[in-house]
């Protein structure tokens, strides 16, 4: 992790939002309740929509995205735009000075990510790929009953997400969009298992994932809709589901070799994060619940902590786990091919 100088120059880190759509609607509406950020800016290829977007979110400048970059009064980037953007935006942000917290995934290909960390490397600035549900009491519970050995060493993660998409068309159904179930929210289950490898440490630099098999359905648009697989992460076998076409229990299960660990709500909402974990042991099953925060409140405020620390990476999701992550999710694309 390589430490840099510097803190944002007023003291509230001053965010700007590239890309004017839902999800970046969400996050601007939980700079509101952060404790050290604030929306300052709005980019957008149309400048207009970037003008409309800021008005309604009270953001005071807005522009093209390289009108904004160039501004010198803003500390940190959001970016929001489609997958096959990110990587452009998040180095032109870095490269300008700005820190950058950045929606999953970093981008569709594993060496892209790695090309936009090792800029991140190299400006020594904060990076972080937005996994919302990583920040808040519960996640960090849960961290911890894995490193503490609560369950024994992890053995098995059963994990799904997804839904049924109200219509098969947009950016979810575009391959040229780096549409799919995988990329959109195929990443919460697998990020979930390599989190509790690493937190087990079952997974030192170098481990590479390892594809045991895969099922789904790549439909007529070229995208997967639904897909199931089987990836072993240093000797943790984990069992990943998600779906655009048909909802799925969005729960985890952790198996261990001394007990489990249920997790009905790890995932919460774009507005609130999960609440409960049951351990289960030879004892009788314990019960954890914990206050609920905005979890993109909370990871904004992860990332400014960063940049006032002169930090590169953000404990809740480390570089190490990102690249994993990247790689495991271009291998469950590639059993489907």
């Amino acid at each position: 992790m390589t430490t840099v100088t510097g803190t944002p120059s007023s003291g509230r880190t001053r965010w700007a939002v590239f890309g004017a759509g839902v999800i970046s609607g969400y996050f601007a509406h939980a700079l509101r309740r952060s404790t050290s950020g604030v929306l300052h800016a709005v980019g957008s290829r149309d400048r207009v929509r970037a003008r409309v977007f800021a008005d309604e979110h009270g953001a005071a400048v807005s522009g093209t995205y390289t009108e904004i970059l160039q501004r010198d009064d803003v500390d940190a980037v959001y970016v929001g735009t489609v997958h096959t953007t990110h990587a452009e935006l998040a180095i032109a942000a870095l490269e300008d000075g700005k820190a950058v917290l950045c929606e999953k995934p970093v981008t569709p290909t594993p060496s892209d990510t790695q090309e936009v960390l090792a800029v991140a490397q190299r400006v020594g600035l904060p990076f972080l790929e937005a996994y919302k549900y990583r920040f808040g009491p519960l996640a960090a519970r849960v961290r911890e009953l894995i490193s503490t050995g609560a369950i024994g060493r992890p053995l098995h993660v059963d994990a799904s997400y997804g839904g049924a998409a109200t219509a098969r068309t947009g950016r979810l159904f575009e391959p040229e969009l780096a549409g799919g179930a995988i990329l959109d929210v195929g990443g919460y289950p697998v990020s979930l298992a390599v989190g509790v490898a690493t937190w087990a440490g079952l997974v030192p630099t170098g481990t590479h994932p390892s594809l045991r098999s895969v099922t789904g359905l790549i439909g007529d648009t070229g995208v997967d809709e639904w897909t199931t697989a089987a990836i072993d992460l240093g000797g943790l076998l984990a069992t990943v589901h998600t779906s655009l076409v048909a909802d799925q229990l969005s729960r985890v299960v952790i198996r261990g070799s001394a007990g489990s660990l249920e997790l009905p709500s790890i995932w919460g909402s774009r507005t609130a994060s999960g609440v409960e974990a049951v351990v289960h042991t030879t004892r009788a099953p314990r019960r954890i619940s914990v206050p609920v925060v905005d979890p993109m409140a909370a990871e904004a405020d992860a990332a400014s902590l960063a940049l006032a620390e002169g930090r590169t990476e953000v404990p809740e999701m480390s570089w190490a786990e990102t690249r994993l992550v990247a790689e495991t999710l271009h291998l469950w694309r590639a059993g489907l091919d």
